[in-house]
């Protein structure tokens, strides 16, 4: 364009000149010092006017090629896809195999048998605290179940044999049977000052030592983890529960070890929490290096809704209109280089991760405008980026 105003300034001189290069000729002949400038004069006048009107032409010539020149954009062909939404909470992770062992029985801890770290078997032997003479009054009270037991016996048989009377007999089952009652309870007693391992697990913790005295009920003896059974607990807000059940699709995030799952849930509650109005649910998940610990904090992420055949579009190219509705632009072609946006009207569903599903306004197969939607106006030139 620079090149062509600057032919125009050269014809249009050549033209108000004329024949005028003779005449300049003629007055630098003429040796007229006076006739000589005055003419100077009168040339620049007349190149400032040209001028002048030049830049009123380039002025117009800019404004009117701007308003019809396409806007640079990006578009994208619609096509069919999987739309899912996910709540999202957080959580902590449980194990139901994780306990304190508390001591049953009063008295002075005399052993551990174990120590911190250490994997034991369900009912393996823990510690000991003790018995304060309980075993020589167990076996006492075994040899009278012994006795009580050889009476109950001879006397069954003499009963039989209708030998003695019905009252020796009575009396001596009930003996036995109350030996027996004694016995059993003096052993559970006993039993009480050996702690053992509930279930296969970690020793966690040695809470007290060798030597301290430990009272029923009170007293911590040791830490017993099982991290094979591991899960993951959430509260829900209660508006979910309809979508959410057992089965349901589940992402967690554990940020503490940089480690994330999916999984299902595998139990809902049956309860609402009144103070938060939430109900709970369970995702197990697995922990095959140990990693996972109870008490980590979990982001949990819940698909509460999935859609299959559906459109989405990037969430940042929609737009509201003054009367509150969801707008876009399609591409149409006008040609090889150059189309035209066109404004649709949309209704729209759920937004997730920058993404909305549409519910009408679109179909399979559209161009809709991505970069640059947000400048463009109802039936303006576009063109596609390479």
């Amino acid at each position: 364009m620079k090149k062509s105003i600057l032919f125009l300034i050269t014809l249009i001189t050549l033209v108000s000149c004329g024949g005028d290069n003779k005449s300049v000729d003629a007055v630098i002949g003429s040796k007229d010092m006076a006739a000589v400038k005055e003419m100077r004069v009168e040339l620049n006048k007349q190149q400032r006017e040209l001028k002048a009107d030049i830049d009123k032409l380039n002025a117009f010539i800019d404004e009117n090629e701007k308003k019809e020149r396409p806007i640079l954009i990006t578009a994208e062909v619609i096509k069919d896809s999987i739309f899912q939404h996910y709540v999202e909470v957080q959580g902590n992770v449980e194990t139901d195999q994780n306990v304190v062992l508390n001591a049953e029985y009063s008295g002075v801890l005399t052993n551990v048998y174990v120590k911190e770290g250490q994997r034991v078997s369900k009912g393996q032997r823990l510690a000991r605290i003790d018995d304060g003479g309980m075993g020589s009054q167990v076996a006492q009270q075994e040899a009278q179940l012994a006795l009580a037991k050889t009476t109950f016996e001879r006397q069954e048989k003499l009963w039989n044999q209708k030998i003695g009377s019905e009252i020796q007999f009575l009396q001596a089952k009930t003996n036995y049977e109350a030996a027996k009652n004694a016995t059993q309870q003096m052993r559970s007693q006993l039993g009480k000052t050996v702690v053992t391992a509930p279930f296969s697990g970690v020793v966690d913790e040695i809470i007290s030592d060798p030597g301290q005295v430990v009272i029923p009920g009170q007293t911590p003896i040791i830490r017993l983890v099982n991290l094979s059974d591991m899960y993951v607990k959430a509260s829900i807000p209660e508006t979910y529960l309809k979508n959410i059940k057992k089965g349901t699709q589940v992402k967690v995030n554990l940020a503490s070890i940089n480690e994330e799952f999916t999984g299902t849930v595998r139990q809902v509650s049956n309860y609402i929490n009144p103070n938060n109005r939430s109900f709970d649910i369970q995702i197990e998940i697995p922990n095959k290096d140990g990693l996972v610990k109870p008490n980590l904090i979990a982001t949990v992420k819940v698909n509460d809704y999935s859609a299959e055949n559906t459109i989405t579009v990037p969430e940042n190219i929609l737009q509201e209109n003054a009367e509150g509705e969801t707008i876009a632009y399609l591409y149409k072609t006008i040609n090889d280089s150059v189309g035209v946006a066109k404004r649709i009207i949309l209704v729209t569903g759920l937004s997730y991760e920058n993404h909305t599903e549409v519910k009408s306004g679109l179909k399979k197969g559209d161009t809709i405008i991505k970069e640059g939607a947000k400048t463009l106006r109802d039936g303006q030139k576009v063109t596609i980026k390479n």
